[in-house]
């Protein structure tokens, strides 16, 4: 009877905390088109949104890339949309950047830009990643899985055996 009291109790906490901790406000963030992506540095960059709705306006950042930390998003040509620009920092390094926008309707946009070096072509990367962990071949992985699962099922069984050998309390 105490178990089951426990674990309901623990599933009403569970239940609480993940109602408590959904977003609120989910309808209030929206998409920010980005373009040119990729760009290099240097590059005019048009940034243009319709999470502030028609004829809203907002205010962009750009500080992650190094620009702006403030420019201003207006109507475009469409009334649905606002646009805003920005330029790419001489300086900026190859990269993904977050861009984000604050609209005067309270509501907010982000989007990805992507960096890449100036001059050269875009590099991607190919073949396994050199972590230090693992292998980098197709079939390595196997070992690794059978040796979890031996951990998990011997753990259970000796979890298992003692709860076993402690429930015979009352037993003389």
């Amino acid at each position: 009877m105490r178990t089951a009291r426990v674990l309901t109790g623990t599933a009403l906490t569970i239940a609480a905390l993940g109602l408590a901790s959904a977003p609120a406000f989910a309808g209030d963030f929206g998409t920010l088109e980005v373009s040119p992506n990729p760009a290099q540095p240097g590059t005019q960059v048009t940034v243009n949104t319709k999470a502030c709705g028609p004829g809203g306006s907002g205010t962009g950042d750009a500080s992650a890339v190094g620009g702006p930390a403030s420019f201003p998003l207006k109507p475009g040509t469409h009334k649905e949309v606002v646009v805003g620009q920005f330029t790419v920092p001489e300086k900026a390094k190859a990269g993904t950047y977050g861009i984000g926008v604050k609209c005067k309707n309270g509501k907010e946009a982000t989007g990805d830009l992507v960096v890449t070096s100036r001059g050269g072509p875009t590099v991607h990367p190919s073949g396994g990643m050199k972590t230090g962990v693992g292998s980098t071949s197709d079939n390595s992985g196997m070992v690794e899985i059978v040796a979890g699962a031996a951990v998990l099922a011997t753990a259970a069984v000796g979890g298992t055996w003692f709860l076993r050998r402690r429930g015979g309390g009352d037993r003389v």
